[in-house]
């Protein structure tokens, strides 16, 4: 027989408040609420130098979270040239690597599909593969920089990049698809996707669904008028 307070404490061990954030591109919001976890999805600075990177680990620093976790994208060359210079006990830098968190499987992966001369970038396909494989079967939450084939991955303007105006990366979705833990993907980069929904996976119950979050702060017009979105697990 499991007893009430059991329940109890297994709930308060498990539930956690996340607020997740991407594409800040140099903007750093005021007055986040606080919480357990904040999540920076990647992309930064808006002109990838190290005065930047300072300014963002200075906000960071001052949120009022119990942890922050903060991963690279496209436009932030400085991280993919040099170690994080902002770590401290409650910010960590994830770069394909992980932590956990009240007992939640945490990863972290800047790695979007190559578009243009940017940074963390592999090639479609096989390349790219190799930075999923990295992720541990056992991951509860996972941080990318850029989203999975076909969620929350339209764009505005079609290119050779793209299919069918869908940006995200097809290997990705393989993955994520076959992660029997995983309950919270976290993103960012395509920014007229803002938003949230639930992936369904075949073979597995309503539980094990995933819910997705695009929480870029800007439009995509890089107009920084999106909310952080709050995830309770």
């Amino acid at each position: 027989m499991i007893l009430l307070k059991e329940i109890e404490v297994f709930l308060e061990k498990k539930r956690i408040e996340i607020t997740c954030l991407s594409d800040l591109h140099g903007f750093l919001p005021k007055n986040l609420p606080s919480g357990d976890l904040l999540i920076v999805a990647g992309d930064l600075t808006a002109r990838d130098t190290e005065k930047q990177i300072d300014e963002f680990g200075e906000w960071l620093a001052k949120q009022k979270y119990d942890l922050k976790v903060f991963i690279g994208g496209n436009h932030d060359g400085f991280l993919q040239k040099k170690f994080a210079p902002i770590e401290c006990l409650d910010i960590i830098y994830l770069c394909d690597s992980g932590i956990t968190y009240k007992d939640f499987k945490i990863w972290g992966s800047p790695w979007t599909p190559t578009f243009c001369n940017w940074h963390f970038m592999k090639d479609r396909g096989k390349e790219i593969r190799k930075m999923w494989d990295l992720i541990p079967k056992d991951t509860e939450i996972l941080i990318t920089h850029g989203p999975p084939m076909g969620i929350l991955d339209q764009v505005e303007i079609s290119s050779k990049a793209v299919h069918e105006n869908h940006a995200g990366c097809e290997e990705l979705r393989a993955v994520i698809e076959d992660l029997p833990k995983l309950k919270l993907h976290v993103f960012g980069h395509i920014h007229e996707s803002y938003g949230e929904m639930i992936l369904k996976r075949p073979g597995y119950g309503c539980e094990n669904n995933i819910h997705c979050v695009n929480a870029s702060i800007m439009d995509g017009h890089y107009n920084p008028i999106n909310k952080p979105i709050r995830v309770v697990l």
